[in-house]
């Protein structure tokens, strides 16, 4: 009975160590068919395939290639095509790509058969990307709207008006799929940034890293395809803005403009005109002003930007009202300003609550030493109260005068001439006069620069001078 036992169990263990002992084999076939399956194409000659996979990705991504060096086929980490050194157009002949490697990855079963040839997804790295600013819109509608995945890694992008520079990202990063879906990583003006959207692209959010600066796009519906209407809300360290504007491929229309500073408030409308050539007309309404930000600008390193003096075409209006009860000389203030191809042509009008001063002048910003022409004319209905509020006294009571005065201003010199001065109709400068009014004008105003001239303190003492 105990032999008989004995034989059931043990005829039981060696059918079972059989057929372990056969599985192992089933998977060792099983393995070697795999790492079969996964290294016999990289004998395959992909060249002979270059046109189907030429279609494909012209078809599905918009990439029509016009040379490589190379397709390559990796097993590993995931079984790929990897094409080298490719020269290719992206959506438009106008848009051109180089890049160091274009990965796709195909159904393995693509590999095999190129009859039914799909991608699962495909991966540039390492691109630069040329294009000019009017094809901007093709190339974002086509690339973040993709359906098909997409991956880009360390993307050189460089956008341009004809042959001028607009401006140049370096090491874009994006992908329309995974944990990091729609997110564009990169840098400009050597800082990173990032932006945020989603999949509707109705809302995009912007990030300089390490700056203060952000910014929300808000898209709103648009009643045509041929305008985007949205609102553009940000901040730029402890100012804010916002605007309202529609937007074509010929301009951009901004309404109600405001932004908002502890030194600075102003609200603005206007609009940006790309084409038939890049133009500005704003009209700028100030709230509220601290005039010594002006001390800050750099007048000399603006004028030494010819380049850029050269692509700005603008008109700008400049409105300011000071607010009631609170302490100011100028009560309103009115500013034109015309600049087209270097030459800025002024108109101010400004008043105290005793007088006013009209000024016309113009310059030539492309010269090495710009000079500004002027003719300018004060009234006051009562001299006493002018004076009066520069701390002046004066005996007189509504004693009027009117001065008109013409010469030109060299900014950078710190020179000035004066052709023409006239008080009153009754008084007529002589040469020496006005060579006096030079001498003057140069040692008090214009020591400490142009900005410098508009310093109450300094205005005061030129009077004085002069008077």
């Amino acid at each position: 009975m105990i032999n008989k036992n004995y034989k059931i169990i043990n005829n039981k263990f060696h059918s079972i160590i059989r057929f372990i002992f056969f599985i192992r084999y089933l998977f060792l076939i099983f393995f070697v068919a795999i790492v079969l399956f996964f290294t016999i194409p990289h004998f395959f000659d992909f060249e002979k395939k270059k046109i189907i996979i030429h279609n494909y990705l012209l078809d599905n991504y918009g990439l029509e290639i016009e040379s490589f060096e190379k397709i390559k086929y990796n097993s590993l980490p995931i079984p790929h095509l990897q094409i080298n050194d490719l020269s290719a157009n992206l959506y438009s002949n106008q848009i051109n790509l180089q890049t160091k490697r274009l990965l796709i990855y195909p159904n393995f079963l693509s590999i095999y058969n190129f009859r039914n040839f799909h991608l699962k997804k495909t991966k540039l790295e390492n691109g630069i990307l040329d294009l000019n600013y009017s094809d901007l819109n093709t190339l974002s509608k086509n690339i973040l709207k993709q359906k098909k995945k997409i991956q880009i890694k360390n993307l050189d992008l460089e956008i341009k008006d004809k042959n001028n520079q607009i401006i140049n990202l370096k090491g874009i990063n994006y992908s329309n799929f995974g944990y990091k879906k729609n997110n564009i990583h990169g840098e400009v003006f050597k800082r990173k940034f990032k932006i945020f959207f989603d999949k509707n692209l109705k809302n995009i959010n912007f990030k300089l890293l390490d700056t203060g600066i952000s910014a929300k796009l808000n898209i709103l519906e648009n009643n045509t395809d041929s305008k985007i209407n949205g609102t553009l809300k940000g901040k730029i360290l402890q100012s804010t803005f916002k605007i309202n504007f529609s937007y074509d491929e010929n301009a951009v229309i901004i309404k109600n403009l405001f932004f908002r500073d502890k030194k600075l408030s102003f609200n603005s409308n206007g609009y940006l005109k790309f084409k038939p050539f890049f133009k500005t007309k704003l009209s700028t309404e100030i709230k509220d002003i601290d005039i010594n930000i002006l001390k800050n600008l750099d007048i000399k390193n603006i004028l030494n930007s010819k380049d850029l003096i050269k692509k700005i075409n603008t008109e700008k209006k400049i409105e300011y009202t000071a607010k009631k009860f609170k302490k100011s000389i100028i009560k309103d203030l009115k500013i034109e300003t015309n600049l087209a191809y270097g030459r800025l042509n002024i108109f101010k009008d400004f008043s105290t609550s005793a007088s006013r001063t009209v000024c016309k002048s113009n310059v030539n910003l492309f010269d090495e030493y710009p000079v500004m022409y002027f003719n300018c004319t004060f009234n006051s209905s009562n001299k006493k109260e002018f004076l009066k509020q520069l701390d002046i006294k004066y005996k007189k009571k509504n004693e009027y005068i009117k001065i008109k005065m013409t010469g030109n201003l060299n900014i950078l010199n710190k020179k000035i001439n004066f052709e023409k001065l006239e008080v009153n109709n009754d008084y007529k400068a002589t040469q020496e006069d006005l060579n006096f009014f030079k001498i003057s004008f140069e040692e008090i105003l214009f020591d400490g620069g142009f900005l410098k001239i508009f310093d109450i303190t300094k205005i005061k003492k030129f009077i004085k001078e002069v008077t």
